[in-house]
Formats: C-alpha cells, sequence, structure tokens
C-alpha cells in the first residue's frame, strides 16, 4: 500500500504553515496521517490552543474512517444526526463535521493519507492545507 512519506508530510506542514503566515492566519495545528490513520507528522504553531492537535487528527482521521470528504461528512450529519451520532461514538469523537481535513493523493491518484488542520476559520483550516499539500508535489481533495 502506497503511503505518504515522512518527507512529503513534513513537505506538507511547511507549506501549509508558509501560507498560514503570508495570510496571516490565527496559529495551526497541523496533522498528516498515513492511509490506515497512523499518524505521520504533526507540527503545532506557538499559540494554537491545547486542544488543536486532537482536533487536527480528528479532520484527517475522519476522512480516512468514513472514507468521504469533511464536506460530505457535514452533509450526512445534517441529514441524518442520529447516525452522525453513533459514528462519533464508535470512532471515540475523532470525526469532525466541518472543513479542514482533506485527502492527500499522488499525480495518479493513489491515496497516500490525509491531512487535518485547525487553528483559524475552517475554510482557511482547509486552505492552508490545499496550499501545503500543492507544495509538497501532492493532490488535494476536499470535496469543494
Amino acid at each position: 500500500m502506497a503511503a505518504i512519506t515522512l518527507d512529503q508530510a513534513r513537505a506538507l506542514i511547511d507549506g501549509a504553515l508558509k501560507y498560514a503566515e503570508a495570510n496571516d492566519l490565527q496559529p495551526l495545528t497541523v496533522a498528516v496521517l498515513d492511509p490506515g490513520g497512523v499518524q505521520v507528522a504533526l507540527a503545532r504553531q506557538d499559540g494554537s490552543g491545547l486542544l488543536r492537535p486532537d482536533l487536527a487528527v480528528a479532520k484527517a482521521w475522519g476522512v480516512l474512517g468514513l472514507g468521504m470528504t469533511t464536506r460530505a461528512i457535514a452533509d450526512r450529519a445534517q441529514q441524518s444526526p442520529e447516525f452522525f451520532t453513533s459514528v462519533a461514538a464508535l470512532a471515540q469523537g475523532r470525526i469532525v463535521t466541518v472543513p479542514g481535513g482533506v485527502f492527500v493523493r499522488d499525480a495518479e491518484g493513489t491515496l497516500l493519507g490525509a491531512a487535518g488542520a485547525t487553528g483559524d476559520t475552517s475554510l482557511n483550516d482547509e486552505l492552508s492545507l490545499v496550499a501545503g499539500i500543492r507544495s509538497a508535489g501532492l493532490c488535494p481533495e476536499t470535496g469543494g
């Protein structure tokens, strides 16, 4: 199975944080997971809140766990709250229904993992990930 490398994960994080700094975003935390949901890398900017690492991992883990983007998860949760409540319980809270969890693919479309970011608005979190993924030479999938 293909998986994101540590070097790729570090490049992704560096690119996401550079985007955040260039766009004057609030301090971010960025997590990168392999396709099996194992954390490859995580970085937390100075001033990023205490729960941010858990949120960043949950954004990435939820995408992988359900096989759908955070936008699709949000739609599903809105359409069927009882389903989402059950899934969230099974996932031990590692699913978030806002943008900021992004699939990471290679140029051929092979899934390499997922990344999650948190700290600013959910849309800005997602934009930072898209920039970071692209700066690492990889392809983001947001569903948006």
